[in-house]
């Protein structure tokens, strides 16, 4: 089986909103529960090893869905996530695969962080899954190629649409459009509409548009942990 690096926004702060944001709670939830339960590792990481903040929508969203999910994704992995371990030391050489759940604090303190883009080159690099949810490929912005070009430059790729966000009226609190972004940087951009479900792989990329995409990119996840497992986990 193998060892998966659940990176995680530290940052709680929307912005000058004044609003609390962090990292959104069914997109860390269900692909946890899902890859446990397959039998696979999973080590939670922030910059900095701070506690990763929980978006308050997302917490209010997921108790009226799925509070049964909430409760037994807070029983396994709460101190985990409270007490994460510092993107800033890791290596990717120790692990098999890392997922970047989203939430709008990613958009503040993932992109801004070498240690971040360093260490999701090398998983990419190295032939690795690399993959994220909604907000989470802001994480991607400054990663890299072996050949110094933007990870996502030339690959299929999705996120939380523009038109999502301006839906959700958040685009004026945006420090950037991460699908502009993502475009900017050579990304072959694919989206299934408004809220839509869609996840694309384009090699060991995997991206899913928004939290409706979950099953498609946990299923997307699970192909490539297998075919990669058969031959290069380290985990036994």
């Amino acid at each position: 089986m193998a060892h998966i690096l659940f990176l995680l926004t530290s940052n709680d702060k929307l912005g000058n909103t004044g609003n609390k944001t962090g990292f959104h709670l069914e997109e860390a939830a269900k692909p946890y529960l899902a890859l446990k339960e397959e039998g696979h590792e999973i080590t939670f990481a922030t910059i900095g090893g701070q506690a990763a903040p929980i978006d308050p929508s997302s917490r209010e969203e997921l108790e009226k869905k799925d509070p049964d999910m909430m409760q037994e994704f807070f029983s396994k992995s709460k101190k985990a996530f409270e007490d994460p371990e510092n993107v800033e030391v890791l290596k990717a050489d120790d692990f098999d695969a890392i997922f970047l759940p989203g939430g709008h604090g990613t958009m503040w303190d993932l992109p801004e962080s070498d240690a971040v883009a360093d260490l999701v080159s090398n998983f990419y690099q190295q032939g690795k899954l690399v993959a994220a949810v909604c907000h989470g490929p802001a994480g991607f912005v400054n990663a890299t190629k072996s050949d110094g070009k933007a990870l996502v430059s030339g690959l299929k790729v999705n996120c939380f649409t523009d038109q999502e966000e301006k839906h959700v009226d958040m685009d004026g609190a945006m420090p950037f459009l991460l699908e502009t972004r993502l475009r900017e940087l050579g990304g072959k951009f694919e989206n299934a509409g408004t809220f839509g479900s869609h996840a694309v792989r384009d090699g060991n990329l995997v991206t899913g548009q928004n939290p409706n995409s979950l099953d498609e990119i946990i299923g997307l996840m699970k192909n490539v942990l297998n075919a990669y497992s058969d031959t290069h986990s380290k985990v036994a």
